[in-house]
């Protein structure tokens, strides 16, 4: 088994298993490769899988820049009972006994409503801040509290499979979207109790599960298994700076160009990639450099 021991910087697409937190996938990743300086992009249920983007060294820097990614699930969601979590892991609140569920396609047309921008209200047992708190920790104490809701994107949401209590689906949809809460919505648009049963990550932004590594790939590939961190940018577009103001860009002084205003590019100079910047008023400043 390969261990890497030397500092190196990039990015892992790790497939998290169930059963794992996002900050227990960080812990391990930091024992692999000899370094605290480790990060994950887009928190994980621990009850969920898939892919978990994690930044390892100078990619650290970058974590910000795959905040806003969209992000794609299978998720199948179990009617008949709800949960005060809005998953298996939480309490029964609510059943519902002999019940059928629409057809197929009256069943799509119902998911089909919850497509575009629309008001979501996260689980209480999630990572919001309440009053600077974590609202789990206030849920686990049993204190009454709400937590506000929130404009969201939906891209997608595509029905793959159904049987008599539960419907798998695919969903598509932008930064903040807690999929747990759309199970949540989704029954109660069909007068049914219902709970996010299983939940897989599928993509998040670049990083698709397809191409994701295991904990043990990791630890066998070692340092290898690093993606560059400018191609797990190249969502961001590329801005070519030349060369002679290289020392300018990474000092933080501005370079005068005539260019619309941008708000995060990757800045090369000679093939080589030198971090992101922004553009302002026609002119170009480092907003992280490598």
């Amino acid at each position: 088994m390969h261990w890497a021991s030397a500092m190196t910087d990039g990015f892992l697409n790790l497939n998290k298993p169930a059963g794992l937190t996002s900050h227990d996938a960080v812990n391990i990743v930091r024992k692999i490769f000899s370094t605290r300086k480790v990060g994950h992009a887009g928190t994980l249920d621990p009850a969920a899988q898939g892919v978990l983007p994690v930044a390892v060294g100078r990619a650290t820097k970058f974590i910000e820049f795959l905040a806003d990614s969209d992000k794609s699930y299978r998720a199948e969601i179990l009617f008949g009972i709800a949960t005060d979590s809005g998953d298996l892991d939480g309490e029964i609140i609510a059943r519902a006994e002999n019940f059928t569920l629409p057809p197929r396609d009256d069943l799509q047309a119902v998911a089909d409503g919850f497509v575009g921008e629309i008001e979501q209200r996260p689980p209480k047992f999630s990572a919001i801040k309440i009053h600077g708190r974590k609202a789990y920790d206030l849920a686990r104490k049993n204190l009454d509290f709400d937590v506000p809701s929130r404009r969201v994107k939906i891209f997608r949401v595509e029905l793959v499979a159904l049987n008599e209590t539960s419907a798998t689906f695919d969903v598509d949809c932008g930064k903040g979207t807690y999929i747990r809460s759309l199970a949540v919505d989704l029954g109660e648009r069909l007068n049914l109790p219902a709970t996010l049963k299983n939940l897989v990550r599928l993509r998040v932004g670049n990083f698709t599960l397809r191409d994701a590594l295991t904990v043990d790939d990791a630890k066998k590939i070692g340092a290898d298994c690093l993606l560059p961190i400018e191609f797990c940018l190249r969502h961001l577009p590329r801005f070519e700076l030349p060369e002679h103001r290289i020392r300018a860009f990474l000092n933080g002084l501005p370079t005068t160009l005539r260019a619309a205003d941008a708000q995060a590019l990757r800045i090369f100079a000679g093939g080589k990639f030198l971090g992101v910047g922004r553009i302002e008023r026609g002119e170009l400043r480092s907003s992280k450099i490598i």
